[in-house]
This record gives structure tokens, sequence and C-alpha cells, in this order.
């Protein structure tokens, strides 16, 4: 989408692009009433700067839009298209791998009670299970702080997935 169309949009449209970056209220009422944007760049720096205000129960609100690591995506809707490709390396991974990131999960929601969150693009299958391994060290504290980090990072490379300042980039 071209930033002039976004910032042009009626504000419902504009939440419904925003809510797939980060199912946050709060955040997605903030970045769509902080247009026009003069780029991408300033648009990110904004969400960004208010990602950084996230509580845990603002993690919480947007989990139910992240599926777990390897679990198959269902569904046609743009968050579902976006966990696909974000997911991509694990339709590719090792046996092994698939195994310890499944039995890694469940450990994970016993222990955290909630669904495993990693920014998975430019992730390795390898690289997803150390890390789920070393975040199951985390004391629960430490883990929401860095899923909530997790949340950001991925909202960032949707929202830098989504806008275009290229006029040949709209949609």
């Amino acid at each position: 989408m071209h930033l002039t169309a976004f910032n042009a949009a009626p504000p419902a449209p504009a939440a419904e692009v925003v809510r797939v970056w980060a199912d946050i209220p709060g955040w997605v009422d903030a970045v769509v009433a902080g247009r026009p944007y003069a780029d991408v760049d300033a648009l990110a720096a904004y969400a960004e700067n208010l990602a950084a205000t996230w509580s845990p129960a603002d993690l919480e609100r947007a989990l139910h839009a992240h599926p777990r690591i390897g679990a198959t995506v269902s569904g046609d809707n743009a968050e579902a298209a976006a966990s696909r490709r974000e997911q991509a390396a694990m339709t590719t991974a090792a046996d092994d791998d698939v195994a310890a990131i499944a039995a890694g999960n469940a450990a994970y929601e016993k222990r955290f009670g909630r669904v495993f969150l990693i920014r998975a693009a430019g992730r390795t299958p390898g690289e997803i299970r150390s890390e789920l391994e070393r975040r199951l060290r985390n004391t629960p504290d430490a883990e929401t702080l860095e899923a909530t980090r997790q949340l950001a990072e991925i909202a960032l490379l949707r929202l830098r997935g989504t806008m275009t300042d290229d006029p040949e980039g709209t949609e």
C-alpha cells in the first residue's frame, strides 16, 4: 500500500491495515490518529515508539492472531497470510527440528501460559528451536518482556512489508 493512500484512507480501513501488524486496539488507534506520515520511516518510528509502551495485557491481547510456530496456518485473512510468509522456513524444517519445536511449544505454554512468540522471518528452524530452548529458561517477567519485544519486531516487519513510499509499489 502506498503511504499516501494510507494517509488518506478513512479511519476504519486504515485501522484494518494497522491491526494486521499488531492487534492492540490502543496502538492501532494511535497509529491511525498519527497520520499523515511524511514517509514510511516516520510511520515506523512512531509505531515503534508506541510499541515500546506495550504492557503484558497488550501482549496477551495480540497473541490471538499468532499461531504456534510450526503449526499449519489456516484462513485467508491478512493475519494468516502474514503468518504463513513469516513461518515459511518451517515448511522445509528437518523432522528433529519440527519435533523439538512442537515439544518446546508445549513446554512453553505449560510454563508461561501462552503461545511462544518469535519473529520467525529471517530465522532458520534451527535458530527458532535454539531461541525457544533458551527462552524456556527465562523468568516469567523476563519472558513477558522478551515476547513483547518479539511482537514489536513482528509488527514493524509487517508494517514495512505493507507500506511503501514508492508509487510503483502501490496496490
